[in-house]
């Protein structure tokens, strides 16, 4: 049992709440068993620490755990992951974020966009970090089944949608209603939760889509709002 908060190991895996450290050494943690088994299943899983001799896990005591975790009340077990792989073959059906910010919003859209059939996730620069302990909680293992690409910069942003037609974008004052989209293949772009989607990203747009509602309703929470239009564009 590992009962000392000193431990080498457990500073290592403390360090991990900062993106600086994940990003240094392409590792992650994930709470929770239902976290810990999908990231087993697809093949990153490292290592296992509970305080309750989960399956194959090192024991640490309930302090070792409230060190390592991110949250109040520390689960059970928590795994050490890789880093996922990402790729540049999107597919046809590519959701792009530009400065989401928020980590439960990102975890939410990125469950919505595996159940709506989104083939790849492309976010830019700013968006907040994918392996952001919340977000990674949001996603409820999602994160590990679906195809997610960080851009370097805008100019790479802009060099992949103009490979592509059929790109959407919001506008709650004109365009398209959405319920009125059938599309097999296209490229939605959802922007930052105060500011939108920045200019030069939104000029590459071909097509704006708004969402039927309520004129009492000013607007819609962005994880909300893409949920309801990856829906609809899925139909």
């Amino acid at each position: 049992m590992i009962d000392s908060t000193s431990n080498n190991k457990v500073k290592y895996l403390s360090k991990l709440s900062l993106k600086k450290y994940r990003d240094k050494n392409f590792e992650f943690i994930v709470e929770g068993e239902h976290l810990v088994e999908e990231a087993r299943k697809c093949g990153l899983l490292v290592e296992v620490y509970s305080t309750n001799n989960y399956s194959d896990s090192i024991l640490v005591s309930h302090d070792v755990m409230k060190k390592i975790t991110s949250l109040d009340n520390p689960p059970q077990v928590i795994g050490l992951c890789k880093k996922i792989s990402s790729n540049t073959n999107f597919g046809d059906k590519i959701l792009v974020l530009d400065e989401v910010q928020d980590p439960g919003n990102l975890g939410t859209i990125i469950r919505s966009a595996l159940a709506f059939g989104v083939s790849s996730i492309i976010l830019s620069e700013g968006c907040v970090d994918l392996y952001n302990p919340k977000v990674v909680r949001a996603t409820q293992g999602m994160i590990f089944h679906i195809n997610i690409y960080r851009v370097s910069g805008v100019d790479e942003l802009i060099d992949i949608l103009s490979n592509y037609n059929n790109i959407y974008t919001t506008n709650v004052n004109c365009g398209e209603d959405v319920r009125g989209v059938n599309s097999s293949n296209y490229v939605l772009i959802m922007g930052n939760e105060g500011n939108g989607v920045r200019d030069i990203i939104s000029d590459m747009a071909t097509s704006s889509l708004y969402i039927n509602m309520s004129d009492k309703v000013e607007s819609l929470n962005v994880g909300v709002a893409c949920s309801i239009l990856l829906y609809e564009l899925g139909k």
